[in-house]
């Protein structure tokens, strides 16, 4: 069994990687945060996985707008403009001599605590912000082949609960969806929402095909993703009818094909759910034709916004 979408082969650079600590570079082995910081104490902070190919950071734009907008939602005051935390991300990337093949953990908290507890106020200094950059691919056979898919009893929340539109550090309910498709035997989680219609996946995005069309759900439950909107754009721009809506499971079962979104991996084919063989089992015509398209926009968004 693969570790889904987010599998990759090692590689023995990322040892001696530099991380950025609030602006300090550490080694790997030497960047640390605070056990009374924000984000370990309860999950208080907000992320961003981002991919550098070829010099440049594709859909760097909207992953800041997400990120903005999350820590807005929460009162928390990242404490560097848009302009300053991109260079940081620039610098670390420079510092490691990195221009391809690039996955960057961004993650912000609330800061370190006078004492472990919830109430904000008990917040004494700035937020931490962290900038892991490792050497990651997905695996080729991840992309190639696709995975399998288990619908699990863990449900996408209402956003009176805990809103499904922040890209937050508390993924409990994902991770709890994530184990239960392990113990299932699959790779990774498709969760419903509260109404019993398909959403998303633990840590991506879910679309169907059936008879040319593609749909995805309506977005009510699920994050606001980055390569989700892109692949839907990619639809409308090559005369792909796609549809964001509600469907059930029934639709699944009944689809040709099916696949998955998101920054690591782009776009990646779904072979099996429920025990159900999604067509013939193997990357269908459309899955393929989107990974085209898909990797075209990233190789075009990083000619236009060179970075390094």
């Amino acid at each position: 069994m693969s570790k889904g979408t987010h599998d990759y082969p090692s590689d023995p650079r990322n040892e001696t990687i530099l991380i950025s600590v609030n602006g300090e570079l550490f080694p790997r082995d030497e960047a640390r945060v605070s056990v009374f910081d924000s984000g370990f104490v309860l999950g208080d902070g907000v992320w961003e996985g981002l991919r550098l190919h070829d010099g440049g950071l594709p859909f760097l734009d909207q992953h800041l707008d997400r990120l903005y907008e999350g820590a807005r939602a929460i009162d928390l005051d990242i404490g560097l403009g848009r302009e300053q935390l991109t260079q940081r991300i620039v610098d670390t990337l420079r510092a490691n001599g990195m221009r391809l093949d690039v996955h960057i953990r961004l993650m912000v908290t609330r800061g370190i605590k006078a004492t472990p507890h919830q109430d904000p106020r008990f917040v004494i200094g700035d937020a931490t912000i962290v900038i892991i950059p490792e050497y990651k691919q997905p695996l080729p056979a991840t992309v190639e082949q696709g995975i399998r898919l288990f619908t699990v009893h863990v449900r996408r929340g209402a956003p009176d609960v805990q809103d499904p539109k922040l890209n937050s550090h508390s993924k409990l309910n994902c991770i709890l969806a994530c184990i239960q498709a392990q113990k299932a035997g699959y790779d990774e989680a498709l969760m419903l929402d509260p109404h019993g219609f398909v959403a998303t996946c633990n840590s991506t995005h879910f679309f169907i095909v059936r008879r040319g069309e593609v749909w995805t759900s309506s977005g009510d439950y699920c994050l606001g993703g980055i390569t989700r909107a892109n692949v839907i754009r990619l639809c409308r721009a090559h005369g792909i009818p796609v549809f964001e809506k509600n469907f059930s499971l029934t639709d699944v079962y009944g689809a040709e094909e099916a696949f998955v979104t998101g920054t690591f991996a782009g776009v990646v084919p779904v072979n099996e759910i429920d025990g159900r063989i999604m067509g013939d089992g193997k990357r269908g015509a459309m899955v393929e034709r989107l990974q085209r398209h898909y990797m075209d926009l990233v190789k075009a968004e990083c000619r236009s916004d060179p970075r390094l």
